[in-house]
């Protein structure tokens, strides 16, 4: 159940002196978020990264791993190699939240996060270089690039990373969301879903819109082969859970006079396990063949599988020490009853590490700006009317309370493996 929330709780071991460092990395994001990048164009945000990182002092940075990926290192003798990763892209959306510090980008924003996501890992940076006497062992500190477009980790992993590096006996990550500041939610096993999109080309004859009797109309079969979708959807719902099929885009033509030759569609598709993504696939492409086939088209349909994600799988073990570490910190933690349909390509480098990973989502708003019923919508697993979620040019996480739940959250979670017991001098794996 979430309920409002404690209050800050006090600062101990790796956790001291946090809050005087706060308003800094508070300053850090809003410089972020004011100068967004899209997806391999974070050159700005890696040369922060960089600066912030020097001014922390006793990190080795390398930059430029998988083209505008950042990875710093730390180590602090015998204990386990930690990695904390972050993303640091933004997303061609035009903002939209009236901040002060506003996107000054046309066209770009953070509308995702990503800008609290870099913050929070250099403060939680900056508080492992201030105590070393609270933790023991090496983290890494991935900064990655190309998060929204599935291909960040990926080109970090050709460019050597886990042999670049030390390799990580586990991997952490974190994403902030539209919940009250100090609730975090996960759960072990399948969090998040595998997501492919697709690109559809549809090939008819194009003629004078006065003689559509001399023309394949693309426009017409596209139109067919959207509504066949639908039906296809509708019928992958009794799945548990449900994938999910969206047609986001359809592109024909040019004028109003003019049957054009061609139409393409662009569709998302989300899955939670490898067998049903390969049937919803395979039923997909018979689908649009066969409306294509049905409509005359001069040629089968090009279907080609762009920017995919694979599923991002928590270790059950590693994901129970995650939430009682943060509950001890003070946050709320909150088991996910099912996994979310949104996607993430963290999962990625434990799996070609072959270690455990915990990815979990926290809040990123003014606990004040949630009243009773506000705490029921979210008891009952929807958000309170009018709340702007992740890609809404709204979506607008609280600068002072994000970044202090960040780094409080992640913190606590890397220290449940690096922590030294004050008795025994021994860090907690």
């Amino acid at each position: 159940m979430i309920r409002p929330l404690p209050p800050t709780p006090p600062e101990t071991g790796l956790s001291r002196g946090l809050a005087a460092h706060l308003p800094h990395w508070e300053e850090v994001y809003r410089d972020l978020h004011a100068h967004p990048e899209l997806a391999f164009q974070e050159r700005r945000t890696a040369d922060a990264v960089v600066r912030e990182l020097a001014g922390i002092g006793g990190w080795e940075t390398t930059e430029r791993v998988g083209r505008t990926g950042v990875v710093s290192l730390l180590r602090n003798g015998a204990g386990p190699v930690v990695w904390l990763r972050a993303d640091m892209d933004a997303l061609p959306v035009r903002e939209e939240t009236g901040l002060p510090y506003a996107s000054v980008e046309p066209g770009l924003m953070h509308a995702c996060g990503h800008d609290v996501h870099v913050a929070a890992l250099l403060g939680v940076c900056r508080q492992l270089a201030a105590h070393p006497d609270a933790w023991g062992g090496t983290v890494v500190a991935v900064f990655q690039p190309a998060e929204e477009v599935g291909h960040g980790a990926r080109a970090m992993l050709d460019d050597g990373v886990l042999d670049r590096f030390p390799r990580p006996e586990v991997v952490l990550g974190q994403h902030v969301g539209p919940l009250p500041a100090g609730v975090v939610t996960t759960r072990p096993g399948t969090l998040m879903a595998a997501a492919d999109s697709l690109r559809v080309t549809l090939h008819g004859a194009g003629a004078h819109a006065s003689a559509p009797h001399l023309a394949v109309d693309p426009v017409v079969m596209a139109a067919a082969v959207v509504l066949r979708l639908q039906t296809l959807s509708a019928r992958l719902a009794p799945l548990s859970p449900s994938p999910l099929l969206t047609v986001g885009a359809l592109h024909s033509g040019t004028v109003a006079n003019v049957i054009p030759h061609t139409a393409e569609l662009l569709c998302s598709l989300r899955t939670f396990d490898a067998g049903t993504r390969e049937r919803v696939l395979a039923d997909f492409r018979r689908v649009v063949d066969a409306e294509a086939d049905a409509q005359g088209a001069t040629r089968g349909p090009d279907i080609t599988t762009y920017d995919s994600f694979p599923l991002t799988v928590n270790d059950p073990g590693a994901t129970e020490r995650v939430l009682a570490a943060v509950a001890d910190a003070g946050a709320l933690g909150h088991t996910l009853p099912a996994p979310l349909s949104a996607s993430e390509d963290f999962g990625r480098f434990a799996a070609a590490a072959g270690c455990p990973s915990v990815f979990f989502h926290f809040g990123g708003a003014d606990p004040a700006g949630f009243d009773e019923a506000a705490v029921a919508a979210l008891e009952r697993g929807t958000l309170p009317p009018g709340t702007a979620t992740n890609h809404s040019p709204y979506y607008a996480p609280s600068d002072r309370h994000a970044v202090a739940a960040g780094v409080r959250h992640l913190l606590a979670a890397a220290a449940s493996w690096l922590g030294r017991d004050p008795h025994t001098g021994r860090t907690a794996s």
